[in-house]
């Protein structure tokens, strides 16, 4: 087996954790606040990475030469995915994985914002059949519009804006840091979000976000096993992404990313009886397709760069 091929097995092995974390966050968000089980995911985060650092003797640091950045993305991490889990609660997962896989399209316009990359017109036209294949899954009326279909929507949004944000602190801050800020973020802005949210109990009763300011659970066993199992695949995903990246190529891994949302249509329906339609399922096939024509046409790119490095060592 090739380092690029066991990269792909990685990816597909850390997807399929994900998806599994998502179906079990699904079955319990209704019971116990989703900030407490995003903030216990973010806490064994921090000990699962620290403890493979450590098992690969690797220097663990927290600190950052971009304090205010690294901040900044730790909160967007935390608004973007609660928000993203919000949605989950109340649409199809299949549905909310594909409305996330829009964030390539949000990296690209955002790219040329930021970071000055120009954007050819092969791009363009992958993102509009993209937004096609969103409204696709929204399916938009004049009368009403359902606000939980824009919330995975947001939430690509904000990743987009962290991946840009790390491309431009990743020449002093490693993968690693970047990680670490990501999951202390999540877990100090989760932990005031929820004194906040019981502190102003009117605004904890929108319904939107009813779902965060529901009261602790530490009595329930089941529930506190059910967090701890969500908290470990999901820590273990993460590792698996950042060990395949550094195996394999990024070229050969990023498009394997898209198994997720075949990972999520099938668990979402072997576990939750959820079936997308068939103009939902026409939208995620334009989403994945335009979104994988992205990734290719920035590898065939990056290739190009590569190939002419080289020429002029």
């Amino acid at each position: 087996m090739t380092k690029n091929q066991y990269g792909v097995l990685l990816i597909f092995a850390g997807m399929l954790f994900f998806s599994i974390q998502d179906v079990l966050i699904k079955k319990i968000v209704l019971e116990v606040s989703l900030i407490q089980i995003i903030v216990i995911r973010s806490f064994f985060g921090c000990v699962m990475l620290s403890l493979f650092l450590y098992l690969t003797k690797r220097k663990i640091t927290f600190g950052s030469s971009y304090p205010v950045i690294a901040i900044f993305r730790g909160g967007l991490f935390f608004f973007g995915f609660t928000l993203f889990y919000i949605a989950v609660s109340k649409i199809n997962l299949a549905e909310a994985t594909s409305l996330f896989f829009i964030s390539p399209f949000f990296m690209t316009i955002l790219s040329r914002v930021i970071l000055k990359n120009p954007i050819g017109l092969n791009r363009v036209f992958a993102i509009i059949v993209g937004f096609l294949g969103t409204l696709l899954i929204v399916k938009p009326e004049f009368d009403t519009l359902n606000i939980y279909m824009i919330l995975p929507m947001i939430c690509a949004f904000t990743y987009s804006i962290s991946m840009i944000l790390a491309k431009l602190t990743s020449d002093k801050d490693s993968l690693f840091q970047q990680t670490f800020h990501i999951y202390l973020g999540t877990f100090i802005v989760g932990s005031l979000v929820y004194l906040f949210l019981n502190a102003f109990p009117n605004i904890g009763s929108i319904t939107m976000l009813s779902s965060l300011s529901k009261p602790l659970i530490f009595n329930d066993l089941n529930i506190l096993f059910i967090i701890l199992i969500i908290a470990f695949i999901g820590s273990l995903g993460i590792l698996l992404l950042i060990y395949a990246y550094r195996v394999g190529s990024p070229t050969s891994n990023s498009p394997s990313e898209y198994i997720l949302l075949i990972f999520s249509a099938f668990n979402g329906f072997i576990f939750l009886g959820e079936l997308p339609d068939f103009y939902s399922i026409i939208g995620m096939s334009l989403i994945v397709g335009s979104g994988l024509y992205i990734i290719f046409r920035e590898n065939v790119k990056d290739k190009l760069v590569v190939s002419k490095t080289t020429l002029r060592t």
